[in-house]
């Protein structure tokens, strides 16, 4: 008889069948809505758009959305959604640079990695069947599911963090050892991982690395073992791979990139918070409930073991990473959920750690109260998305509520699992739940919410003017995904303004929000235009939650 313990064993038999299992269980878990999700706005059309228009010009230094140079974040991420996208052109795909989807691969093979890397981590600091229990939480992990798909850093940095984990874990668990060496593999992992997060997001890795291993080194009262690491060799190659795009950025814009970067956008966020994210310490704690879902009860009832075991290697070594660097982040006035995702593989071996020690909390109310979650927070994304779909479009999504209702009944029989003491089977049983809840969001609920689709409808319309229209502009409407889904010299401007557009060529659509129609139509007017209306967009904004209806006109 196949029992859960014999699949786990025959899995420890065999770092590759474990290895192709999490490849398959991440697909399950982040390819639901890759494709059909429209651009979110506001980060990922910014992104999207900049790599399009790179693709354009073939100017693959510089980065710009429209004419505005965007001095915020490192090239990387940019360079790995062009080569995706020139790749995909060159393989014959129709239209593929304005196809979103194909920008989320990077992130997506990110999240992917972040999953795999964890479990190669794990095997460093325990046994392969705690590595692949802390894999399979942090698959399932919701944040890291919204990040595989979306256009942007968050994944391919987290991916960087954990590969950079993995070869300084093998450091501090052989430290003792005079004969141990870090493994090329390992070593040339970390330092080209190392090399890739800058590039992909400045210091944020280099910074969470250096504060795991300076509080290490306080808690061993040694930094000797780091040594093994070859620091000298490793920050050669990161310079290799970071100072040729530096140099070239600096030339092109004047220093200016690094003012903006540094200067304004990072240190203005330490600041205080920008773009309307600020918010009080301890804001990540509690979104970690519903952000780390299901990895989030288990990282509760593992504390008790956390703080007995916090000068054993492997715990100290997950402690270091996940907690310095989180007071760090709550301290900063900029928040952003996103921002602790390089952190949740630490919390998920912690976890595994727990559950493989037999020494997580079941007794009493508490763990009860608290492995509540599991069912409570699937309830809870099917009321929501049951209720906003009825309210915004007045549809039912009948499939989406069928997997809810699935996905909470696996979410009750692991909460049930776990006080049995069976946790290899109430982890496996809270990410099936996790699967059934990205398939009822992404693939069976989200795309019938035609009410917030602003920008893909007024793209529509657009297509389906009475002929090829030779300029857009918006008016009231700014999203940076209208500018990735129609064209790169879409004009923003306000009433007036898109009245002399459209005087100035023949078949000219402009996007009109109701509140400056009639300015528009004065303006018009008195031009002696007389733009034909064809079609109106009516929905909700999701940034601002600002009700919207703009007229779609053609001119002249």
């Amino acid at each position: 008889m196949v029992t859960l313990s014999s699949v786990f064993e025959w899995l420890e038999r065999s770092h590759l069948r474990a290895a192709a299992l999490l490849f398959v269980l991440a697909l399950a878990l982040f390819l639901p809505g890759l494709k059909g999700l429209p651009p979110m706005d506001r980060d990922e059309p910014r992104f999207a758009q900049a790599t399009r228009q790179m693709l354009e010009t073939r100017d693959f230094v510089d980065i710009r959305f429209q004419t505005e140079a965007r001095h915020k974040k490192p090239v990387g991420i940019y360079w790995m959604q062009a080569a995706v996208v020139d790749a995909a052109e060159r393989a014959g795909i129709e239209g593929a640079r304005g196809l979103i989807w194909l920008y989320r691969l990077p992130s997506l093979l990110g999240a992917i990695l972040v999953v795999l890397l964890t479990y190669a981590v794990g095997v460093g600091l325990s046994t392969r069947r705690a590595a692949f229990m802390a894999a399979i939480l942090m698959a399932a992990v919701i944040l890291l599911g919204v990040e595989a798909r979306l256009a942007k850093t968050d994944a391919v940095l987290s991916a960087t963090v954990v590969a950079c984990m993995g070869g300084l874990a093998r450091v501090w668990m052989t430290r003792e050892d005079p004969r141990a060496r870090l493994p090329w593999p390992w070593f040339l992992g970390f330092w080209v991982a190392m090399g890739v997060s800058v590039l992909v997001k400045g210091p944020i890795a280099p910074a969470i690395v250096g504060l795991t291993a300076a509080t290490l080194c306080v808690a061993d009262r040694s930094a000797a073992w780091l040594r093994r690491l070859r620091p000298l060799w490793g920050l050669l190659i990161v310079l290799v791979m970071v100072a040729p795009w530096m140099v070239a950025i600096t030339i092109k814009t004047g220093g200016t990139f690094f003012e903006e970067a540094v200067g304004q956008d990072m240190l203005g966020k330490v600041a205080a918070g920008q773009e309307s994210h600020g918010a009080p310490p301890g804001t990540y704690l509690a979104a970690f409930l519903g952000t780390a879902w299901p990895l989030a009860p288990w990282v509760l009832l593992a504390i008790p073991f956390g703080w007995r075991q916090r000068w054993s290697d492997p715990v100290l070594f997950c402690l270091a990473w996940a907690i310095p660097m989180w007071i760090v982040f709550e301290a900063v006035p900029t928040k952003l959920p996103h921002y602790v995702l390089p952190l949740y593989p630490a919390l998920a071996i912690l976890a595994a750690l727990a559950a493989e020690a037999r020494a997580l909390a079941v007794a009493g109310m508490v763990p009860r109260l608290v492995m509540g979650l599991l069912p409570a927070l699937v309830v809870a994304l099917g009321v929501a998305a049951t209720a906003g779909a009825v309210r915004l479009d007045g549809v039912v999504p009948w499939a989406g509520l069928a997997l809810f209702a699935l996905a909470s009944v696996a979410a009750v029989l692991a909460w049930r699992s776990y006080f049995r003491s069976f946790f290899g089977t109430s982890a496996i049983q809270a990410v099936a739940a996790s699967v059934l809840v990205a398939f009822g969001a992404y693939w069976a609920t989200v795309p019938l919410l035609r009410a917030v689709a602003i920008s893909p409808r007024l793209a529509e319309a657009a297509r389906a003017a009475e002929c090829a229209p030779t300029g857009l502009a918006t008016v009231g409407y700014r999203e940076p995904s209208l500018v990735f889904l129609t064209r790169t010299d879409l004009e923003m401007t306000d009433g007036p303004g898109a009245a002399g557009y459209l005087r100035q060529g023949a078949c000219r659509v402009a996007f009109v929000e109701k509140r400056q129609e009639e300015a528009f139509l004065k303006a018009a007017g008195e031009a002696g235009l007389q733009p034909k209306l064809l079609s109106r967009v009516t929905g909700l904004n999701l940034n601002g939650g600002r009700a919207l209806d703009i007229g779609v006109y053609l001119g002249p």
